[in-house]
């Protein structure tokens, strides 16, 4: 209770924004080289033992990399209700998506080597291919309709009406962010490749990820430059409201103005973007010095750096309203109550370093290179 009473209101929703960060970031990690991974996998390998090697270099472990996703998921529902409430409502058919392109990846996994047929075969590459290519676009062009503000508003009840379709999230600025995430994804997935794999396979890995780490630069800074002009951005028009119940319809939002007034206010919060272009620069320049540890690191350290870019800049907004703006939801008015924020929260200390010793633990096992002999010798390759 001693506990409890310390942990006042507004340190719980920050210490749980912080974490929703955290599996955000720890998803687009593990199962973002997964996702990249699949992307590649039609052009990096050419032959049928080829894309055995590419295929066992995920095979093992894409299953728990999905927990994150999973965790994350019910992060949101249990931590912040109205933001589970409105994005999966509002972005149902994204999301519908994105489920059914992951639901290819088991079955693809699963049946690509039941029989002994090419064109069985290449069709469940391109499943894979499907699986990896289709989430991380739909991701990003989400996170891009997010940063200009989702057509939704609320009504006394909290309930949601949202008045937008799925083509109007194709707009020019969220397909740039689609482009993003996708190199961003596609470097980490080349860059894990060359880590585990060899000869020809590697090489085509790393000819991909150094491309797509320019592409990744080149399209966030592209992105930064339309945030800063083009696309207003959402504020509480009192910063010092931190407190208050979970309702968000009491908040004043201040719509106008831009996304990069947050770093005049908190310089400090400049380091997120250094991170997400340093680490792809790290990655290109490292990929072809057979450095495969340090050129993994490099495209880590963007991928955290691209996501917080957007959580720093964002703050304490989580999901801005385009057309009732007081109904935007922050981090000070869309949580859970107090003692269920506590709740959770010792249910995460306990668990989580659970989850990452045992995480620790298989990747140390599964470690060194997948090679042509242990697909082709190996009964219990893919």
């Amino acid at each position: 209770m001693i506990l409890h009473e310390f942990l006042s209101f507004e340190i719980l929703r920050v210490i749980w924004w912080l974490l929703l960060g955290v599996l955000l970031i720890g998803f687009a990690l593990t199962d973002g080289f997964d996702l990249g991974v699949g992307t590649l996998l039609p052009f990096v390998a050419r032959t049928d033992v080829e894309r055995r090697i590419v295929i066992n270099t995920v095979g093992p472990v894409w299953e728990g990399n999905q927990v994150w996703f999973i965790l994350g998921g019910g992060a949101i529902f249990a931590a912040w209700p109205p933001l589970y409430a409105v994005s999966f409502s509002g972005f149902y058919i994204a999301m519908f998506l994105i489920l059914a392109a992951l639901i290819l990846r088991p079955v693809g996994f699963k049946y690509r080597s039941k029989r002994d047929s090419a064109a069985w075969r290449s069709a469940w590459d391109w499943a894979l291919f499907v699986g990896g290519f289709v989430p991380a676009l739909v991701f990003g062009v989400a996170m891009g309709n997010v940063l200009q503000g989702v057509p939704f508003r609320l009504n006394d009840d909290l309930m949601t009406v949202y008045d937008g379709g799925f083509f109007g999230l194709l707009n020019p600025f969220a397909l740039l962010a689609g482009v993003v995430s996708v190199a961003m994804l596609v470097m980490h997935g080349g860059n894990w490749l060359a880590l585990k794999s060899e000869g020809v396979v590697a090489e085509r890995a790393k000819r991909y990820a150094a491309t797509a780490a320019l592409v990744t630069v080149a399209g966030f800074v592209l992105a930064g430059l339309w945030l800063a002009v083009g696309v207003d951005g959402y504020a509480l028009a009192d910063p010092a409201a931190t407190g208050g119940p979970s309702n968000p319809l009491l908040s004043e939002i201040r719509h106008g103005g831009s996304w990069l007034a947050a770093y005049g206010a908190r310089p400090w919060i400049a380091v997120a973007p250094i991170l997400g272009i340093g680490g792809a620069l790290l990655a290109y320049r490292q990929v072809h010095r057979n450095r495969e540890v340090l050129t993994l690191m490099g495209s880590s350290l963007s991928i955290l750096g691209i996501i917080a870019t957007v959580g720093l800049t964002m703050f304490p907004v989580i999901l801005p309203s385009s057309i009732q703006p007081d109904a935007s939801l922050t981090v000070w008015d869309s949580s859970s109550s107090h003692l269920t924020l506590f709740v959770m929260l010792v249910s995460t200390v306990i668990f989580m370093p659970l989850i990452l010793l045992y995480t620790a633990w298989v990747y140390k096992v599964l470690w060194g290179k997948v090679t042509e002999n242990d697909v082709t010798d190996s009964d219990h390759a893919y």
